[in-house]
């Protein structure tokens, strides 16, 4: 049976509680065995995050220490996926820049704030996680998010919508939804998820369910290519205050 972890809690503004019930229930419904925890301690047992099939962080703001994100990150290294929405993987511990480069980008604005009304935009290509979605419309926050090139984007958004010192520069097409590599495990992100309701808006639930399966997948895939990663990544020496 496939397992994943859960740790959810920082701002309770997102309400994690109550998204990482609903992600529970998402991997339930396909077969996982899943463990939830609100503490970061769940990351400290290196050896058991390398037996995960999947990692999923719901933990906006806070910190943490390096040797927890460095557990982590040798785990998404050998195959774990790591997936997850808004400030509860983007906008975790803002100060560790080894978690940003791992998980692809990190929130800086939402102009307009909550209440924003703008198109999410499907980027149709090779990938099979948004095959058959169409644009969308929601009313939430927007985010603006500083990212990784690297990345695979999945889905967009256009800014400016809401007026801000932003405007004046050209438009621009804002990642929403991404997946990237890290060693030899899958990442996925997805910008929405303010609060547990516009989880639960059908689109939005679709692609975290999606993009939970492709990341687990990376295990099997990972092991079926037999391959390790030649030099694990260890992280900045210089890399939070």
């Amino acid at each position: 049976m496939r397992k994943a972890l859960i740790v959810w809690g920082g701002w309770e503004g997102h309400q994690p509680r109550e998204v990482a019930g609903i992600f529970r229930g998402i991997l339930e419904s396909e077969g996982f065995e899943v463990e939830v925890s609100n503490t970061l301690e769940a990351f400290a047992d290196a050896d058991k995050l390398k037996t995960l099939d999947l990692i999923i962080p719901v933990w906006t703001m806070g910190r943490i220490e390096q040797q927890l994100v460095q557990n982590v990150s040798e785990a998404v290294q050998s195959g774990v996926g790591l997936a997850g929405c808004h400030g509860g993987m983007c906008d975790a511990f803002r100060e560790n820049v080894d978690w940003q480069f791992m998980t692809g980008g990190q929130w800086v604005a939402h102009p307009g704030n909550d209440g924003t009304e703008y198109v999410v935009n499907i980027k149709h290509s090779s990938s099979p996680l948004v095959e058959g979605l169409e644009d969308f419309t929601v009313k939430t926050e927007q985010y603006y998010l500083h990212i990784d090139p690297a990345i695979e984007v999945l889905a967009t958004t256009r800014f400016p919508v809401a007026p801000g010192p932003h405007s004046l520069n050209k438009a621009v097409d804002m990642p929403v939804v991404w997946t990237k590599r890290w060693g030899l495990g899958r990442v996925y992100y997805n910008s929405l998820g303010h609060q547990a309701d516009i989880m639960e808006i059908p689109v939005v639930k679709e692609l975290m369910r999606r993009g939970f399966l492709w990341c687990a997948e990376g295990k099997e895939a990972a092991k079926r290519a037999g391959g390790g990663v030649q030099a694990a990544y260890t992280g900045m020496a210089d890399n939070q205050l």
